[in-house]
């Protein structure tokens, strides 16, 4: 196992440095590599794209992988597709279906799942592709000032419509509150604890609605740097109320 675990530490170094200048932070694979690095994580997180890839998109990505580079669970890579001259990978087009038309086309492998889930591409953003990876396995990169435990309770509050229920995992927010102990955790405790209970008051609209305004203070006032740090905190978990399809 520890072996295992060497060779595929040194076949995502050794790759990660030959195609950084055109993939930085996104480890690449081809029709050798693929099933034998995927296998080894609880979530493969892989772009299918052109084989020369640039643009906010796979900026997107990169920034994803930057975030989630600590997780041991999460690989993200992107395999690069040549359909002209000496061909590349499109034996990994055909198998998963890859409409070229459609660059880039993400999708998400399941330890022990053959079926990849689809990333439906709507909102191809580090966020949108933060919360499919959210949405869809165990794997969770936070953002920061965000905790996981309250990030889940967020899932499960938007989702849930009624009213009794939304109380009870409030309550259970407040039980988590309880828990955490640095300063920051704390803060950030609040502010979860005072978004919910707004949301259940106003409805979930309240969240986006916060957020613009947040957005817009950081924006248009003058604010000192505690103030800033204060705003941006909030701000980072105003995200986590962002995606109410989840």
């Amino acid at each position: 196992m520890l072996r295992q675990a060497i060779e595929v530490f040194i076949f995502i170094l050794f790759t990660t440095v030959v195609y950084g200048i055109n993939s930085k932070g996104l480890t690449p694979l081809d029709s050798w590599s693929f099933d034998k690095i995927t296998s080894k994580f609880k979530a493969s997180l892989v772009k299918f794209d052109t084989a020369y890839p640039y643009g906010d998109k796979h900026d997107q990505m990169a920034m994803l992988a930057a975030a989630g580079r600590s997780s041991e669970e999460l690989l993200v890579a992107e395999v690069g597709i040549k359909d002209y001259g000496e061909f590349e990978n499109t034996d990994l087009a055909e198998r998963f279906s890859i409409n070229k038309e459609k660059y880039p086309v993400v999708k998400l492998f399941l330890q022990g799942n053959e079926t990849p889930i689809d990333f439906d591409g709507k909102d191809f953003t580090e966020d949108g592709l933060r919360y499919f990876l959210r949405k869809n396995s165990d794997v969770y990169i936070s953002h920061q000032d965000c905790l996981e435990a309250f990030d889940r309770i967020v899932d499960k509050f938007l989702l849930e419509k009624d009213y009794d229920q939304r109380k009870l995992l409030l309550a259970q927010a407040e039980t988590e509150s309880k828990l955490v102990k640095t300063p920051e955790d704390k803060t950030s405790a609040e502010i979860y604890l005072k978004v919910l209970s707004k949301i259940l008051e106003k409805g979930n609209d309240f969240a986006k609605t916060e957020k613009n305004r947040v957005q817009n203070i950081m924006t248009k006032e003058r604010l000192t740097d505690e103030k800033k740090k204060t705003m941006q905190t909030k701000l980072n978990i105003l995200k986590s109320f962002s995606h109410d399809e989840l």
